[in-house]
Parts: structure tokens; sequence; C-alpha cells
């Protein structure tokens, strides 16, 4: 996606429905998709707010009408369950802001699709911590947003990336990606290729659970990285999920997983040294207790049973996509050097490596937390 223009991006302010001066505008966060920008606005009486301009990628997401459907219906949806309970709907929940004449997003002439978002003053969003309490507010806050919404009706959602999670349907994508070879770089990768080849059945676990209606088809997240929930700077709880683009029907145990995958490692993402990543116990206990508490009783005994196998399965399936799209030339993911995306894979399948090793462990904890939260 091609970086906008200081006129385009000027001219999309101009359009929502806000007032007072812009005096400036910069780039915000280190997300792989969209581009988005921190809007600095001074009101006639000097107080200065912030707003969130985002330029929406529609080569990831080509329905964006249909995404912008879904993201207002389900923040009306939990701002009434905010209500209801007394809460900040300020804070505790995402507020799209109208353009001039109403609608929830702006084309530009150009055909960019953008959206203003209020920012959330006085709270951070983590890409790493080392706070297992910080984490497991984190995991309260996904957890809640799964109980916010285990009664909005998900037929009105639309499914705006088929397949995002169908870890079947990336197994046999990544299966094309290695056959076509398309930029030449299969002969770099050829172990971990046949690493993840030789997990096929790890891809199908939950289709089948859902198959045979083990377990139910939720309103889901669907990228529940540790940064997509603001943190409060004072009481350290979780406020408000954002970044709902991927917001779908799905499974509980991929938004538990994704979740871990991202922040349970002890290292980063994109780490070189594989001796460094690991599944961290105690951030994976802590987020489990959030997550489970924030869930409320919602939940399954299928799904609890199955959330350590969530894990896994999302850590296999982003290690899957990363090193597809390194085959592919990297068309997906926001890159800063070409071997990228190779070094996101790699790290994945050392997690996944070391996740299979202490199976026995994860459920343990999931199984001594079930028992703890079984009132609910």
């Amino acid at each position: 996606m091609r970086e906008p223009s200081k006129r385009q991006i000027e001219n999309a302010i101009s359009q929502f429905d806000i007032w007072g001066k812009v005096i400036n505008h910069r780039w915000h966060g280190n997300g792989h998709i969209n581009d988005t920008r921190l809007i600095t606005v001074q009101r006639d009486d000097g107080q200065i707010v912030y707003f969130i301009l985002q330029m929406m990628n529609t080569s990831v997401f080509t329905k964006p009408v249909e995404l912008m459907e879904n993201i207002i219906a389900v923040t009306k949806f939990i701002k009434a369950k905010v209500i209801a309970r007394g809460g900040d709907i300020e804070r505790e929940v995402v507020n799209v802001i109208p353009t001039k004449d109403g609608c929830s997003y702006y084309v530009d002439k150009e055909g960019n699709f953008w959206r203003l978002l209020e920012y959330i003053s006085g709270a951070t969003s983590y890409d790493s911590v080392d706070d297992p309490e910080i984490f497991k507010a984190s995991a309260y806050a996904f957890g809640r947003f799964q109980n916010d919404l285990s009664d909005f009706p998900i037929d009105k959602l639309h499914e705006t990336i088929p397949n995002f999670h169908n870890t079947e349907s990336r197994y046999a994508a990544f299966e094309k990606s290695v056959e076509k070879d398309i930029a030449k770089r299969k002969s770099t990768c050829e172990r971990e290729i046949e690493l993840l080849l030789e997990r096929k059945p790890l891809a199908q676990y939950f289709n089948k659970l859902l198959a045979e209606k083990k377990i139910p088809l939720r309103v889901t997240h669907n990228d529940t990285k540790l940064n997509n929930v603001m943190i409060d700077d004072i009481t350290h709880k979780g406020l408000c999920v954002i970044d709902l683009d991927t917001v779908m029907p799905g499974i509980s145990c991929f938004d538990f997983g994704d979740a871990i995958r991202f922040g349970a490692n002890t290292a980063a993402e994109d780490e070189t040294d594989l001796s460094k990543v690991s599944i961290s116990k105690e951030l994976f206990t802590a987020f489990t207790e959030g997550f489970i508490e924030g869930c409320g009783g919602r939940l399954t005994s299928e799904e609890i049973d199955s959330l350590y196998l969530g894990a896994m399965e999302m850590t296999y399936e982003v290690a899957l996509r990363f090193l597809a799209d390194y085959l592919d030339g990297d068309t997906y993911f926001r890159i800063d050097h070409p071997s990228h995306n190779l070094e996101r894979a790699r790290c994945q399948i050392a997690l996944l490596l070391d996740m299979e090793k202490k199976r026995s462990e994860m459920e343990e904890v999931v199984q001594e937390l079930k028992k703890k939260y079984k009132s609910f």
C-alpha cells in the first residue's frame, strides 16, 4: 500500500465531524497493514484532543464497507453493555467519528478508504511485556470482549476475510506457495517447509471440533495481539480492545491462542536468536486466568479444555502465513528487509516446538484454572 501524501491526509481529516484546528499529524504505531496517523487538534478553548486517522488497506481488507458495518454493529452492542455496568463509554469501547455527512468512512477521489477514531488518552498499548499482571489485564479485556458479545446475533456479521483463521485453508495455501516457489526462495527454507508439512494434523483439529458441534462459533476478534488492548496508565487495568478490522464469526480458542503465541513468547516475533524463543509458563498462566475470568462463564467445558491447543494451532498457522508470504515474495506483511518473513516464520516454528515439549504443563495450567473458576 502506497503511503498517503500530506495533501491526501489533510483532505481526509477535513471530511470528518470534528471541530478545532488540526495542529499536527504524524505516523502512529507499528501495525503491518493499515496506514495509521495520530491527529492533534486544538479546540477553541485551547484544549488539546487526539484522534486516530487510518487509511485502510483495501488490498488486504477487500470489503471495507462490510468491515465498517461490522465495527459499527459490534461497538454499538458493546457500548450498551458498558453503559449497563456503569462503565466509561469514552474509554471502554472504540468510538468511530462520522464524516460530516454521517458516514462511518470517507472515500477520496483516488478510491482510498479513510476512517477516524477517538484516541483513548491516559492508556498504553504494549508491544511486549514482562509483567504478568499487565498480561493478565489484557487477557481479561479480551475475555470480557467475548463475554460482551456472547449474545450478539452472529448472523448479522459479515465474513470480511473468508477463511481468515481457517488453518486448513492456510495449510492448503502454503502448499501452493511451496509448489509454485514464485520468489525462488524455496532452497533457503527447506527444513522449515518440512517441519510445517509434517504437522498437517494440527491444522485440522478445530475444524473437526466445529464439524462435530463440540465447540460453538462465536463473535471473535481474530487478531488478539497484546498491543490491541489499551491498558490504563494508572490502574493498569485492561480498558478497551481496539483494531476491530478482523471481527468476524470465529473460534474462541483462536483468540486465546493468538494472544499467547504473541505475548507469552519470551522473544520478539522476529527474533533471530532462536535460543531466546520459548513459551513462558508464568505469562501463559497469567493470561489463561485473565481470559477465563473475563469470559465470565461463557466458555464451554470443551472450549476451556482446548485453550492450550488453540495456542499451538495459532502459532502453527502464523508460521504457515509468514513462510508462505516469504515464498510468494512478501506480498502481504510489511517487511524491513528481504528475509524478514523468513525470520518471523523461524521464530514461530521455534515457539511451536517449545510448546510441543511443554504441552502437558500447559494442559495442567488450564485444568487447574478451570477448577478455580468452575462456579461461573
